[in-house]
């Protein structure tokens, strides 16, 4: 029988929500692993039914403080796409705008202070403070930015409440968005810095390949809408999601996993983005990847958190070339009637594809909903990543097995609240 070795029965940190990760070594080769998120499920798929479709976008941003914005993009490019609304072009900057403020606080908070002390070598982001404040300081300072860019579209930075089908209910002044400059000019120019400490940690590597999936605009980076897209030539409108992905149940987890219909795990999220969009990411964001040796097609989940960085480059410097493009819309929001029908949206939220899609009948209540966040698309990856390691991790001791374990979930940046529609890990080892 396989001895049972408990390395650590405390939850996660540095992760939002809770879960565990369980790994037997059978002796066979052929390890199990398991990451079961034990976190009780949230159900806001039923709590939408019988609500008005103007209530979903702010209902749905209350699943996560951390991708509110995500949420609402996604249910209002499906909505919006049913009921036939054109939004007026500032208001889709607008959108856009709040949109990178939240991929930029999201980002800083993983890569400095969730992701960051495992690869220095220290417990937590304090530590890493007293060893080094510079890089905690600037990324605070993203960080406040961020939220200073929500709150001035979103009125105020967790759950913005602006948002709207058709439009905004009440669009900034140009001078609003104008006094982000300053700061936000002077975190471009620091942020190489920033980079240059991502680059020069040393992390594990683990290459492998992968089904990457993300979304593709033809005039951007994309991050509002898009098509759907793989490095296995996949190409498909946001309707047939279901089509070529698939959730299911797995006995030990609260939360459902996902594959590809008739295959396996894929990935979403930064590596998928950075591999098939690399050409459209902005140029100084491109230049400074070439600068530390980063090119497309990436394999090694462990590089994520350099994505991430200079996706924060990408956010900094088209945020800036919007709010100087930005003119006040003359109006605001657009009218609209609602009509029954099934609808679907996706958007790339800063952990990857969010899908949503919506019954809507003649009464233009929600008959039903379906929500698929990136974490739950990324489960069955995290389990295959950590196969991988297995090795790696029964090769060290229970402090070093903990840490490695932690720092490959980590590299997705789970949201196991939004999962739940971490880390105790528990190691058994066959016997010598």
């Amino acid at each position: 029988m396989a001895r049972r070795v408990v390395v650590d029965t405390g939850p996660l940190a540095r992760v939002e929500g809770e879960g565990s990760l369980s790994i037997v070594d059978t002796g066979t080769g052929s390890p199990e692993v398991r990451l079961n998120i034990f976190e009780p499920p949230r159900f806001f798929e039923a709590f939408l039914r019988g609500r008005r479709a103007e209530e979903v976008p702010d209902l749905v941003s209350r699943i996560c403080g951390i991708c509110p914005v995500a949420y609402q993009i996604s249910s209002l490019n499906a909505l919006e796409g049913l009921f036939g609304v054109e939004v007026d072009e500032q208001v889709r900057r607008l959108r856009r705008i709040l949109y990178y403020g939240e991929w930029i606080e999201s980002h800083a908070l993983h890569v400095f202070m969730l992701a960051a002390p495992d690869f220095v070598g220290v417990p937590d982001v304090m530590a890493m403070a007293e060893r080094d404040p510079g890089p905690v300081k600037e990324a605070l300072a993203l960080k406040r930015l961020g939220n200073s860019i929500m709150s001035a579209i979103g009125g105020r930075e967790i759950h913005p409440v602006s948002l709207k089908i058709g439009g905004i209910y009440r669009a900034p002044s140009k001078s609003a968005l104008s006094s982000l400059l300053p700061e936000l000019d002077r975190l471009r120019n620091s942020v190489k810095k920033m980079v240059a400490f991502v680059s020069s940690l040393q992390r594990p590597s683990l290459e492998r390949d992968s089904t990457l999936v993300c979304l593709r605009n033809p005039a951007r980076y994309a991050i509002d809408d898009g098509e759907i897209v793989s490095n296995s030539g996949l190409r498909l409108p946001p309707s047939s999601f279901e089509e070529s992905f698939e959730e299911y149940q797995v006995s030990y987890s609260n939360a459902l996993h996902s594959r590809t219909r008739g295959g396996g795990s894929y990935m979403v999220g930064p590596l998928a983005r950075f591999s098939l969009n690399f050409e459209q990411l902005n140029p100084v964001a491109r230049a400074m990847a070439r600068d530390i040796g980063l090119r497309p097609p990436l394999k090694d989940p462990f590089q994520s958190m350099l994505v991430r960085v200079l996706e924060i480059v990408h956010a900094l410097e088209e945020t800036a070339g919007e709010v100087q493009e930005y003119e006040e819309p003359v109006r605001p929001s657009t009218p609209y009637k609602p009509k029954a029908g099934v609808c679907y949206g996706v958007s790339e939220a800063p952990r990857g594809i969010l899908y949503h899609s919506y019954a809507v009948n003649t009464r233009g209540q929600i008959e039903r909903a379906k929500i698929v966040p990136p974490t739950a698309q990324n489960q069955s990856r995290m389990e295959d990543d950590i196969r991988l390691l297995v090795p790696q991790i029964m090769g060290s001791d229970a402090s070093g097995a903990r840490r490695l374990g932690e720092m490959a979930i980590r590299n997705y940046d789970p949201c196991i609240s939004c999962a739940t529609h971490f880390l105790r890990l528990d190691i058994q080892r066959a016997p010598a």
